[in-house]
């Protein structure tokens, strides 16, 4: 479920700064020689001619691939809605029912640059993706509340861990699951992009906590787990008196609220992603820094896939980089890799699970590309993590 993202960042200030310097009216007369014979070639018609003529060979490349590609992600896709009526109809998938080769990969020349100048393109204005601050802001806003954050870090993982494994879910579950999300040093408020020890990182999603939730996530949970939150809360209310009383019936009050928005709109992720892209929705993501709520909702993302994975018969605990796979991609693709048996996973392409946009963001998927891989890499990530504070401390918390 969770899109990776890369940054990229340029740095045009030292060329700006040369432009604004010089005086308006400047032509090529003014430049050196060397500069003003370089641009009369680059603007020559032989450079123009040759420009075309790798443009069309290169045109051509690309489109005798992207039909290649095409017919690839069809197959992909086929194969896909093939395996879902398989299943409905409780047949037995087969080594057939995948696409086993590797996608296609485009060889021939880049694009070539041309001579004569071009109009730029307006820039498309980047997306503001809501960090802490914002959902912070929006709780206070539209619900008049602020979620009760930790003392510190090891209160929370205490929270977590009786969460845990008051669910069913194993220390070796949670741990390693908290290890590849976070890189084993995670805090509950951490947001994917952003890190401390390197200044000006941006937020690349709206991914937060130990099993790094979007907001979309946070809007579901709410809706489809929202009740047995609550029925959570009201138990810990029961022995409180004064003002931790108040301020727990306060958050009860609030997250029935939120239960009521959530589930205003159908079960469906589209519907829910929606609301995660509105004020509201980043006030209902705040609940997971809650040191009561938050732990609950992670758990509760675990949890659903254990769930999913046993209703669909698959009775054996799920390994913690079974349950990452499920967590990453969706309980339905998830459990497609899950239940394939070791030789399959050694054959079957990575680029199965995915949609071909979101492959080829993916160089873990790229790198690792068949189901064998990716579990492999997955394992020996959570195997590093884990060695680190951070994680040896939520072990401890259990």
């Amino acid at each position: 479920m969770r899109p990776s993202a890369i940054r990229y960042f340029g740095y045009l200030a030292p060329a700006l700064l040369l432009i604004a310097s010089q005086p308006v009216g400047v032509g090529a007369a003014t430049l050196p020689a060397t500069s003003a014979e370089a641009m009369a070639q680059a603007a020559s018609p032989p450079a123009i001619a040759e420009y075309r003529r790798k443009l069309k060979e290169y045109q051509e490349a690309r489109a005798a691939f992207e039909q290649e590609a095409s017919a690839y992600w069809s197959a992909i896709a086929e194969k896909r809605r093939g395996r879902n009526a398989k299943r409905r109809q409780q047949q037995p998938i087969r080594l057939d029912d995948y696409v086993l080769t590797q996608p296609p990969v485009y060889t021939g020349s880049k694009r070539p640059v041309n001579p004569e100048p071009e109009p730029e393109e307006p820039r498309r204005e980047r997306k503001h993706i809501p960090v802490v601050a914002d959902l912070l802001k929006a709780a206070a806003e539209h619900f008049q509340f602020a979620p009760l954050r930790p003392s510190s870090e090891v209160e929370f993982k205490r929270a977590y861990a009786r969460a845990a494994a008051w669910s069913g879910l194993t220390r070796e579950q949670a741990v390693r699951v908290y290890s590849f999300e976070t890189g084993g040093n995670g805090n509950h408020d951490m947001q994917s992009g952003l890190s401390a020890s390197r200044p000006g990182s941006r937020a690349i999603s709206t991914a937060i906590g130990y099993n790094q939730l979007l907001t979309t996530n946070s809007v579901e949970l709410i809706a489809e787990q929202g009740h047995e939150v609550l029925h959570a809360l009201t138990a810990k209310a029961s022995p409180l008196s004064g003002t931790a009383r108040k301020a727990m019936d306060q958050k009860i009050a609030v997250l029935k609220r939120m239960v009521a928005l959530a589930r205003s709109v159908p079960d469906e992720w589209a519907q829910h992603e929606k609301i995660g892209d509105t004020p509201q929705g980043w006030a209902m993501h705040a609940m997971v820094l809650d040191i009561d709520v938050g732990p609950l909702l992670q758990t509760h993302k675990l949890l659903t896939s254990v769930i999913f994975a046993r209703a669909k018969g698959f009775m054996r605990p799920l390994t913690a980089a079974e349950l990452e796979m499920m967590n990453l991609t969706g309980d339905g693709t998830g459990l497609d890799m899950v239940t394939m048996p070791q030789p399959m996973r050694e054959q079957v392409p990575t680029s199965n699970f995915f949609q071909r946009a979101g492959y080829e963001r993916n160089p873990v998927a790229i790198r690792n590309n068949t189901v064998a891989k990716l579990l492999a890499v997955t394992d020996a990530r959570m195997d590093s993590n884990s060695n680190l504070p951070g994680a040896k401390e939520l072990a401890a918390a259990f």
